[in-house]
């Protein structure tokens, strides 16, 4: 019998060996001046962050721990950097120099020609014969009506139940296919000061016009990012009967005047501060958004905000003179869409149809 390690005689198979280990490679010896005995200079160490690109690295695995490392160390040097600052300023005390203001979308606006000075003679006199002049004259108390589109869905119906729990003295009824020439009217007749219509798509509401009874104006909005109290968290108990404050920021414009009058006549004058509700209508990039909250008084200091909800966000399309007129109405202000989004936003709506339809359009909106 053949020894381990050796030839068997018939059988043809190698006997296991073990592999020697490898030898250590020994560290050459460096003189003073760097070199090695050899007189050559060892490789120096991997400097990090590299001097090439890191788009570079085709390995995918290598590429990402490589960016990985790099926005560590941006985000070490850029806090110790702020720390250092902060000594700076410490040592410095009253003698520090003011801290920069931060660039945001907003301070970076180019500035609006439109917006004017609230006590502008022009716009004081424009404000006092406007339609509104009656309800800030306190000449009129405001009656809304709230209905849908044709066959709401459950969500929408919903949004229209808790909207007139937020606005006092709102009524809400189903549409039952009424138009609203029809509708105008019997609110009219019934002294109804202002009629809100919400509009959905795929039972998600996604517009409301609001038109300002019996002279005007009508607006049109794009409603989205509809939340109900129940997908709001940490909300807080439904609303109570209290008339609630509202707050309308950045009505600037001449637009936004009108616009910001339109949503101040929703609600009664004199607001009931026992119930701590306050209505927010909030104007940022030509977005409006609407929040609706409790204050609690934590302390004598301290005041926080709880949110009753519901909340959305509107985007104003077009501002009509006189009641809703789709055929002949007269506009002050309509939206202006891009001749390309329109084109696109057209060729996808008839996307699928026949090539005949298609080219045909293809040949309107060139």
């Amino acid at each position: 019998m053949a020894k381990t390690g050796e030839k068997s005689g018939g059988s043809g198979k190698k006997g296991l060996k073990r592999k020697a280990a490898p030898e250590e490679p020994q560290e050459a010896a460096v003189v003073e001046d760097g070199t090695t005995e050899s007189g050559v200079q060892p490789p120096k160490a991997a400097a990090f962050p590299p001097g090439f690109s890191i788009s570079e690295i085709k390995n995918k695995q290598r590429r990402h721990l490589m960016f990985t490392r790099w926005k560590q160390q941006q985000r070490k040097e850029k806090l110790a950097a702020k720390k250092k600052l902060k000594k700076e300023r410490e040592a410095l005390g009253d003698k520090a120099p003011p801290k920069p203001i931060p660039k945001t979308i907003d301070n970076q606006r180019v500035f609006d020609e439109t917006i004017v000075d609230p006590n502008d003679e022009e716009v004081a006199y424009d404000e006092a014969t406007d339609e509104f002049a009656s309800y800030f004259n306190r000449q009129t108390s405001p009656k809304i009506l709230i209905t849908t589109s044709d066959r709401p869905h459950g969500r929408t119906v919903r949004l229209c139940e808790q909207l007139s729990t937020v606005i006092p003295n709102s009524h809400v009824y189903y549409r039952r296919g009424l138009a609203l020439k029809k509708i105008i009217p019997q609110c009219i007749s019934r002294d109804f000061t202002d009629l809100i219509v919400i509009n959905e798509d795929r039972k998600t509401p996604n517009g409301l016009i609001l038109s300002h009874l019996p002279n005007g104006p009508t607006a049109h909005f794009k409603m989205s990012s509809v939340r109900l109290r129940k997908e709001i968290k940490r909300r807080g108990k439904d609303p109570t009967e209290h008339i609630p404050e509202i707050i309308l920021n950045n009505f600037t414009t001449r637009l936004g005047h009108s616009v910001g009058r339109m949503f101040a006549s929703l609600f009664p004058h004199n607001p009931q501060f026992i119930g701590r509700q306050v209505a927010t209508f909030h104007n940022q990039r030509d977005y409006i958004f609407f929040r609706f909250h409790r204050y609690i008084f934590k302390s004598e200091k301290k005041v926080g905000i709880q949110e009753l909800g519901p909340r959305f966000t509107l985007k104003l399309r077009s501002l009509q003179k006189g009641t809703f007129d789709s055929k002949y109405g007269e506009y002050e202000w309509v939206h202006k869409v891009c001749a390309y989004s329109l084109k696109s936003h057209l060729e996808n709506l008839y996307y699928g149809k026949n090539k005949t339809t298609h080219f045909n359009l293809w040949v309107l909106i060139s």
